[in-house]
């Protein structure tokens, strides 16, 4: 019995180093794979014998784990796309295959080389699409379930695809001259053309005119502004009378607005409403005795600042994503727009995830339940751009570790030659 034991630990002994140069071959195999995590096989003895009696050789045998939880270096390429997780978190993706079926499947992967295919996908070379949340047309993301990939959608930025969009704000700031409005004054009114674009992207223009009200005698420091839309055939869409401040402590600020045609004027955002063709435009020319908004100073006429919202017609350049995995769409206008935002998904055990074909994972009951967070939020670290994940493989590490394995199924040989050799000196005694 005992000799039978020493020959069953011998043939356990081949099969668990057997199992270690597999798991060591294919961390090698692998070393210069993005994003493979390695496997680790780990042996444990089993005791079969009992106090007091014969020893029985109990043999030992091998789990293997594949490390998800370790990181890779990141190194740096060209392409905007290309993703990789620093810190904890795990990138939500989906294989490709399965964008036209809708199915609600997702894996998980810690880096890819994300390009967009013939519809627009951002897709790997392995097949594998980026899963987001969709943005809203101004851009904002809506509140998503965050225990479940159900509203999660695979990430489509058509390049080459025309985009425009309304003005909807703008903003005025500009300086009237302070001795337009005394007594003997021409009284000529100050125009101003700023520009919008319309619901279908075309060019329109808000015709501004300020005329200066002129008193008999002294100063009246007031003005009438009036505005007219060229998408309306000219037509006034707002006339109003601005009072300014000749206080030593908020001379030349908005001392008052008065509505004669629109939109009432809000004292709390400084702004009012008026009407295009296109639909409301709000107006903001700043709070009243705030030197930040329009105003009275000096004899010089000065449009300071004018801004507004909205973009032309123009053709989408390119995709970047940033640290909180927002995904933008560039367009040759010169704007931006929000498309996607890829959470990061966490996982209370990582390494209890089941391996997939392409360094993917999938949940299980091991690895417990998953959540979705913002890039940056809670546990989970950062998302970076331009950057992929390196094997975690160290190559002098699984060479060192190949050699003790040879060395150690060599013994085991030995030992199995040896019980050999043992019985059939047992067989001769019988002779």
């Amino acid at each position: 019995m005992t000799i039978s034991s020493s020959l069953n630990a011998g043939v356990a002994a081949l099969k668990a180093n057997a199992n270690r140069l597999a798991s060591i071959s294919d961390n090698i195999a692998n070393s210069s794979t993005f994003g493979y995590k390695r496997v680790e096989t780990d042996f444990h003895s089993m005791v079969t014998s009992s106090p007091g009696g014969n020893y029985s050789a109990g043999g030992v045998r091998t789990t293997s784990q594949r490390m998800i939880d370790q990181r890779g270096s990141l190194v740096t390429t060209s392409n905007s796309t290309d993703l990789a997780v620093r810190g904890r978190g795990m990138l939500p993706v989906r294989p490709s295959s399965q964008i036209a079926s809708g199915s609600g499947e997702m894996l998980l992967a810690t880096t890819g080389s994300f390009r967009t295919n013939e519809q627009g996908y951002l897709v790997t070379e392995s097949g594998l699409v980026l899963l987001g949340w969709p943005a809203q047309p101004d851009g904002a993301i809506p509140n998503f379930p965050r225990d479940t990939p159900a509203g999660l959608q695979p990430v489509q930025v058509s390049v080459n695809q025309l985009s425009g969009s309304p003005t909807t704000r703008m903003t005025l700031r500009m300086n009237l001259p302070a001795t337009a409005t005394e007594a003997g004054s021409p009284g000529d009114a100050q125009p101003l053309s700023v520009e919008y674009f319309d619901n279908l992207g075309k060019s329109e223009n808000v015709e501004i005119e300020l005329t200066p009200n002129v008193p008999a005698t002294g100063v009246s420091n007031e003005w009438r502004l009036v505005l007219r839309d060229t998408a309306s055939g000219g037509a006034v869409i707002g006339e109003y009378d601005l009072r300014f401040d000749d206080s030593r402590t908020t001379g030349g600020t908005l001392a008052g607005v008065t509505p004669v045609s629109g939109g009432a004027y809000d004292p709390a955002t400084g702004s009012f409403l008026v009407n295009v063709a296109g639909g409301p435009l709000e107006i903001n020319i700043g709070q009243l005795g705030d030197s930040n908004g329009i105003t009275q100073l000096s004899d010089t006429f000065a449009p300071v600042s004018i801004t507004r919202d909205g973009s032309a017609v123009g053709t989408m350049t390119g995709v970047k994503v940033d640290d909180n995995g927002y995904v933008y769409a560039s367009y040759d206008s010169g704007i931006t727009r929000r498309m996607f935002q890829v959470p990061l998904v966490d996982i209370p055990n990582p390494n209890g995830l089941t391996a997939l074909d392409s360094q993917t994972y999938a949940p299980s009951r091991e690895s417990g339940t998953f959540f979705l967070w913002d890039a940056g939020d809670g546990p989970t670290g950062d998302l970076v751009s331009f950057a992929r994940e390196e094997s975690t493989t160290d190559v002098a590490t699984e060479l060192t570790a190949m050699i003790q394995t040879q060395r150690a199924y060599s013994s085991s040989a030995k030992v199995i030659q040896t019980v050999d050799e043992m019985l059939q000196e047992t067989t001769n005694i019988k002779r």
